[in-house]
Protein backbone atom coordinates (compact mmCIF):
# COMPACT_ATOMS: atom_id res chain seq x y z
CA UNK A 1 0.00 0.00 0.00
CA UNK A 2 1.39 3.42 -0.64
CA UNK A 3 2.47 5.76 1.87
CA UNK A 4 -0.37 8.43 2.89
CA UNK A 5 0.63 12.01 1.36
CA UNK A 6 0.59 14.52 4.02
CA UNK A 7 -1.31 17.90 2.65
CA UNK A 8 -3.14 20.46 5.18
CA UNK A 9 -6.63 20.88 5.30
CA UNK A 10 -7.85 24.33 3.42
CA UNK A 11 -7.69 26.70 6.14
CA UNK A 12 -10.91 28.88 5.72
CA UNK A 13 -8.97 32.56 7.05
CA UNK A 14 -6.79 31.70 3.91
CA UNK A 15 -8.66 34.75 1.38
CA UNK A 16 -7.61 32.27 -1.52
CA UNK A 17 -10.40 29.72 -2.89
CA UNK A 18 -9.97 26.23 -1.32
CA UNK A 19 -8.92 24.40 -4.67
CA UNK A 20 -5.52 27.12 -4.71
CA UNK A 21 -4.94 26.14 -1.36
CA UNK A 22 -4.50 23.01 -2.17
CA UNK A 23 -3.28 23.19 -5.48
CA UNK A 24 -0.29 25.46 -3.92
CA UNK A 25 0.21 22.86 -1.19
CA UNK A 26 0.42 19.89 -3.28
CA UNK A 27 3.13 22.26 -5.75
CA UNK A 28 5.11 23.71 -3.38
CA UNK A 29 5.70 20.03 -1.58
CA UNK A 30 6.46 18.48 -5.32
CA UNK A 31 8.73 21.58 -5.75
CA UNK A 32 11.12 21.19 -2.31
CA UNK A 33 10.84 17.29 -2.17
CA UNK A 34 8.47 16.72 0.38
CA UNK A 35 6.64 14.97 -2.40
CA UNK A 36 8.90 13.02 -4.23
CA UNK A 37 9.22 11.92 -7.67
CA UNK A 38 7.17 9.46 -8.67
CA UNK A 39 4.78 9.66 -5.23
CA UNK A 40 1.34 8.28 -6.11
CA UNK A 41 -1.17 10.59 -5.03
CA UNK A 42 -4.59 9.77 -3.55
CA UNK A 43 -7.87 9.23 -5.55
CA UNK A 44 -9.38 12.07 -6.73
CA UNK A 45 -12.67 10.53 -4.51
CA UNK A 46 -10.11 9.98 -1.56
CA UNK A 47 -8.36 13.51 -1.56
CA UNK A 48 -11.76 15.21 -1.24
CA UNK A 49 -13.25 13.35 1.32
CA UNK A 50 -9.88 13.69 3.36
CA UNK A 51 -10.31 17.55 2.49
CA UNK A 52 -13.41 17.83 2.98
CA UNK A 53 -14.12 19.21 -0.69
CA UNK A 54 -16.50 18.36 -3.71
CA UNK A 55 -14.65 15.46 -5.88
CA UNK A 56 -15.05 18.16 -9.14
CA UNK A 57 -13.01 20.68 -6.82
CA UNK A 58 -10.04 18.18 -6.70
CA UNK A 59 -10.53 17.43 -9.82
CA UNK A 60 -10.17 20.50 -11.28
CA UNK A 61 -6.96 20.36 -8.62
CA UNK A 62 -5.27 17.49 -10.33
CA UNK A 63 -5.80 19.22 -13.93
CA UNK A 64 -4.19 22.35 -12.99
CA UNK A 65 -1.12 20.47 -11.67
CA UNK A 66 -0.98 18.13 -14.71
CA UNK A 67 -1.23 21.18 -17.38
CA UNK A 68 1.88 22.63 -14.89
CA UNK A 69 3.75 19.51 -15.12
CA UNK A 70 3.41 18.71 -10.98
CA UNK A 71 1.50 15.87 -11.64
CA UNK A 72 1.04 12.85 -14.38
CA UNK A 73 -2.09 11.18 -14.19
CA UNK A 74 -1.67 7.46 -15.79
CA UNK A 75 -5.29 5.93 -16.61
CA UNK A 76 -6.32 3.43 -14.06
CA UNK A 77 -2.84 2.94 -12.24
CA UNK A 78 -3.44 6.43 -10.78
CA UNK A 79 -2.00 10.25 -10.26
CA UNK A 80 1.83 10.56 -9.31
CA UNK A 81 4.19 13.07 -8.61
CA UNK A 82 5.96 13.84 -11.98
CA UNK A 83 9.57 12.86 -12.56
CA UNK A 84 10.63 16.24 -13.82
CA UNK A 85 9.85 19.76 -13.03
CA UNK A 86 7.60 19.67 -16.35
CA UNK A 87 9.95 21.97 -17.84
CA UNK A 88 9.24 25.30 -15.71
CA UNK A 89 12.29 26.87 -14.92
CA UNK A 90 11.15 29.57 -12.17
CA UNK A 91 14.72 31.34 -12.46
CA UNK A 92 14.37 32.06 -15.82
CA UNK A 93 11.10 33.47 -16.00
CA UNK A 94 12.21 35.52 -13.38
CA UNK A 95 14.56 36.76 -15.33
CA UNK A 96 12.43 37.22 -18.45
CA UNK A 97 10.12 39.01 -16.26
CA UNK A 98 13.27 41.70 -14.72
CA UNK A 99 14.45 41.91 -18.23
CA UNK A 100 10.99 43.08 -19.58
CA UNK A 101 9.99 45.44 -16.35
CA UNK A 102 13.63 47.04 -16.83
CA UNK A 103 12.73 47.40 -21.31
CA UNK A 104 9.32 49.38 -19.37
CA UNK A 105 11.40 51.61 -17.71
CA UNK A 106 9.20 50.15 -14.48
CA UNK A 107 11.76 50.07 -10.88
CA UNK A 108 12.34 47.25 -9.01
CA UNK A 109 9.84 48.12 -6.31
CA UNK A 110 7.09 48.71 -9.15
CA UNK A 111 7.90 45.13 -10.45
CA UNK A 112 7.73 43.80 -6.88
CA UNK A 113 4.45 45.41 -6.13
CA UNK A 114 2.52 43.97 -9.06
CA UNK A 115 3.95 40.50 -8.32
CA UNK A 116 2.63 41.29 -5.19
CA UNK A 117 -0.77 42.19 -6.18
CA UNK A 118 -1.07 39.51 -9.34
CA UNK A 119 0.04 36.77 -6.69
CA UNK A 120 -3.21 37.62 -4.45
CA UNK A 121 -5.36 37.61 -7.24
CA UNK A 122 -6.07 34.25 -8.25
CA UNK A 123 -7.99 35.44 -11.39
CA UNK A 124 -4.71 37.39 -12.59
CA UNK A 125 -2.68 33.83 -13.21
CA UNK A 126 -5.29 32.04 -15.39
Amino acid sequence: MDAPVDLPVADPDDPRPPYEQLRAAIAARAADGRLAPGTRMPTVRGLAADQGLAVNTVARVYRELEADGVVVTEGRRGTFVARSSGGIDLAAAVAAYVAAARRAGVGADEAAALVARTWNDPEATR
